[in-house]
């Protein structure tokens, strides 16, 4: 946890101290590419929890955005989380005990701006400094899985990544990013916990008996590699 109480302190810092290069009148440098982190709590709906938010957990990664306009842009994404639930006896009878299992994640996803989003200008009054998204991709996942036997192996997952946020423009090389995730997974089985992976063995053809885990996160992000402007008096 003391990673993402960093990284949240670190956004809140640039939060306070930023200046909002969105109230300017000038030209702005708008920049091709962005770099960052992640931070925030993670959740898991699947046979051991059946609600959002049960147990949350510690979530991270490190994100690269490519930005084609200031409309849609794609996001490659390493991140980690982990899951955990309460064990329970016969009857669904909840005990004290915990089990947990932590995910590392690789994505890439499409995003889709509502609003035009960058550094304001004169010349276009559309473009602002702050806009809500969406976006959707594909991830694969690497986690502990628990075998018949009884024995932990390393298991492989796709998933779809999906989910919106919001994007603000606090200076003119930096943005916050917030993000609520959620990760739809080929499998039945992220919990490493042998009772809890396929119970109802309906994996390969049932679609809702699939695993999901979700993130709400707080991100900061640097901008790098200059646009070239389409004209000499252009910011856009």
């Amino acid at each position: 946890m003391k990673i993402v109480h960093n990284i949240l302190v670190l956004a809140l810092f640039l939060f306070v101290n930023g200046r909002v290069y969105g109230q300017s009148a000038g030209l702005q440098q708008e920049y091709l590419c962005e770099i960052g982190l992640q931070a925030g709590v993670s959740y898991y709906v699947g046979d051991g929890a059946k609600h959002i938010f049960m147990n949350p957990r510690e979530a991270y990664g490190v994100l690269f955005r490519y930005k084609f306009n200031k409309r849609w842009a794609i996001q490659a994404k390493l991140s980690g989380q982990q899951i955990a639930g309460n064990v329970y006896k016969e009857h669904m009878i909840k005990t004290d005990k915990m089990w947990s299992n932590r995910l590392h994640h690789a994505d890439a996803m499409a995003e889709f701006n509502f609003f035009r989003f960058g550094s304001a200008n004169r010349y276009d009054k559309r473009i602002r400094p702050y806009t809500p998204y969406i976006f959707l991709g594909l991830g694969a996942s690497v986690y502990e899985d628990m075998t018949s036997t009884g024995t932990r192996k390393i298991t492989f997952s796709g998933f779809i990544p999906l989910g919106i946020g919001f994007k603000w423009k606090f200076h003119e090389r930096w943005n916050m990013n917030i993000a609520w995730q959620h990760n739809i997974y080929f499998a039945d089985d992220i919990e490493a916990q042998e009772w809890l992976n396929n119970t109802y063995h309906l994996n390969g053809w049932n679609w809702m008996n699939c695993d999901i885990t979700g993130m709400l996160t707080v991100g900061v992000v640097y901008e790098f590699l200059p646009r070239k402007n389409p004209c000499r008096n252009c910011g856009y």
